[in-house]
């Protein structure tokens, strides 16, 4: 018997998504109903099961981040589940979903989409779809350029410049002050809860307001990577990639006792030439 999760935070179309699926896969077990991308994580991890059917636009945290979050905490011994987007987008931004080959249903879930959902579902599970294959599609669909859904992401060092000319100056509020902080001088940047921190090459830290999905479209790409879904590096400050006994990666950054985790998602950028 096969298990799935529902993150879904209308009720009635967790119910009817439910109700559908009874009918087309008897065999599939719903182990959880959850209304929102942190208790997905949470039970995902708890359960294990083998399919996600995760909303797109959910309260805080949307299905897409609930997926990205997965990925690194998922046990490395566990099957990676295979993920279903349910979305309410228009045909032009499912065009993302199918060049990327991610599976997806629109609202309202319809009972011939759901069939071939099914079908296809049951092929990948035997055998269980591998977590290199979700994060290919994963990382695809941040690229995309689907609309709210690849904010804040950024998988390729050599992703293109928006119009507006690279962020030079950062003006970081301290007391009475605004602080100056020359762009050059950043080591990285973090998310920390609303606001984001700011590492220079000396040491120091700093928190600005700006979101680190509004920072990241500021920034030369060529210059600063993404590393993780709550880090931004400036790439000449790594010294060094480190990897653990489980395999994960982090960062030796010049002149910083801190090390940086890398996301199972952004491992691709570290490749010895």
């Amino acid at each position: 018997m096969a298990t799935g999760l529902i993150a879904e935070d209308e009720p009635l179309l967790a119910m009817a998504l439910k109700a559908e699926l009874r009918k087309l896969w008897p065999a599939l077990q719903i182990v959880a109903e959850v209304g929102d991308g942190q208790s997905a994580i949470e039970r995902a991890l708890a359960l294990k099961p083998q399919v996600l059917f995760l909303d797109i636009r959910m309260p805080v945290m949307t299905g897409l981040d609930a997926a990205l979050e997965l990925v690194d905490a998922w046990p490395d011994a566990d099957s990676f589940p295979a993920i279903v987007f349910v979305t309410a987008y228009d045909d032009y931004a499912l065009q993302a979903f199918e060049a990327r080959a991610i599976d997806y249903l629109v609202k309202p879930v319809q009972s011939g989409r759901l069939a071939s959902t099914v079908q296809r579902l049951q092929q990948r599970l035997s055998p269980a779809s591998g977590l290199e294959d979700s994060l290919a599609q994963l990382r695809s669909l941040l690229q995309s350029g689907l609309p709210g859904a690849a904010a804040g992401h950024r998988t390729e060092p050599a992703a293109t410049v928006s119009s507006a000319a690279p962020l030079r100056i950062l003006q970081a509020g301290v007391g009475q002050q605004i602080r100056m902080i020359p762009i050059d001088e950043v080591c990285y940047f973090e998310a920390a809860d609303k606001y984001v921190r700011v590492v220079t090459a000396d040491g120091k830290d700093w928190l600005i307001r700006t979101p680190l999905k509004e920072l990241i479209a500021q920034l030369d790409p060529a210059l600063f990577w993404q590393v993780h879904r709550g880090t931004i590096v400036r790439a000449a400050a790594i010294e060094a990639v480190l990897r653990d006994e489980a395999g994960r990666q982090h960062l030796k950054l010049r002149g910083q006792r801190e090390t940086l985790a890398v996301s199972r998602l952004y491992a691709q950028q570290f490749k010895a030439m």
